[in-house]
């Protein structure tokens, strides 16, 4: 089964994101006050930070990779960090309507919140924390290899998120390492994976997330052949609008960090180049 212990082989030390592995419609109407630029001052030019989170609960005594989970008081003190920072939390369809057609994010300065495979926690610890400041975020999803008994979400959270304005997105069918993959299983993981998130829950998934953060040019022209919007790295920095869509920069947050690390976590890398053409955890 595919646990919080298999992403881990992606981890290279708990306390380095850098060295960490790994997603609501978009905005409906336009603002002709495009200079607001999401509150940033410059009309749909700014780059936006997105984090990686995992499981949301305290780490069992047994666990070999604790550094996945964030424990709930350490989310929301985050969370509060950020809003009180004059952060709020948006959508990568959002930001791209933001990046391609100027649509106002709102005052104040955007950050992405993504949270990878499927973790029960993200429905039963982060939904309830990001609803109280009226937040949504991206998940996502892993279609297999999480089943409730082992703390992934159920169809009904899944439509719970979705009805609380969260965007739905993947990572395919289940965590594979796709450069490793032959062309039939990379379609599968990859567009089959996109039509049945599709089909099940009737929404656009418009943006892939790369299982563990692996990514070749074979790997990004399936993701863009399937019609997929973008894709999101393992590789820190903010997603700027000038960059490539399908190598977008996250940060993942690692348990026990402090509101006041993550926000100076989230400032340090927000000139970072941008993600290199391939990447295989190394």
């Amino acid at each position: 089964m595919q646990t919080a212990a298999s992403h881990a082989h992606a981890v290279r030390g708990a306390s380095d994101p850098s060295q960490a592995a790994g997603q609501a419609p978009g905005v409906a109407g336009t603002n002709s006050a495009a200079a607001n630029g999401g509150g940033t001052g410059r009309s749909g030019k700014e780059a936006v930070p997105i984090l990686m989170y995992h499981v949301i609960a305290v780490p069992p005594p047994d666990a070999p990779f604790p550094g996945l989970y964030v424990v709930p008081s350490e989310f929301a003190a985050q969370m509060e960090a950020l809003k009180h920072a004059g952060w709020h939390a948006v959508t990568l369809d959002q930001v791209q309507a933001y990046w391609r057609h100027d649509v106002s994010l709102g005052p104040g300065k955007p950050i992405v919140l993504t949270f990878d495979n499927g973790y029960q926690s993200q429905y039963t610890q982060a939904l309830p924390i990001l609803d109280r400041l009226g937040w949504v975020a991206d998940e996502n999803l892993q279609l297999t290899g999480l089943p409730p008994s082992q703390g992934g979400l159920s169809r009904a959270q899944i439509k719970g998120l979705v009805a609380a304005g969260w965007e739905l997105d993947t990572q395919g069918f289940s965590h594979a390492d796709l450069i490793t993959l032959d062309a039939e299983e990379l379609h599968y993981q990859v567009a089959v994976a996109r039509s049945t998130v599709q089909q099940r829950y009737g929404v656009p998934v418009n943006w892939f997330c790369y299982p563990s953060g692996h990514y070749d040019a074979t790997v990004i022209a399936a993701v863009k052949d399937a019609g997929y919007t973008g894709s999101t790295t393992v590789v820190p920095g903010w997603a700027h609008p000038g960059e490539d869509r399908y190598r977008l920069h996250r940060l993942r947050v690692l348990g026990e960090t402090s509101p006041e690390t993550l926000l100076a976590q989230i400032a340090g890398i927000q000139d970072d180049p941008p993600a290199p053409g391939s990447y295989n955890g190394t």
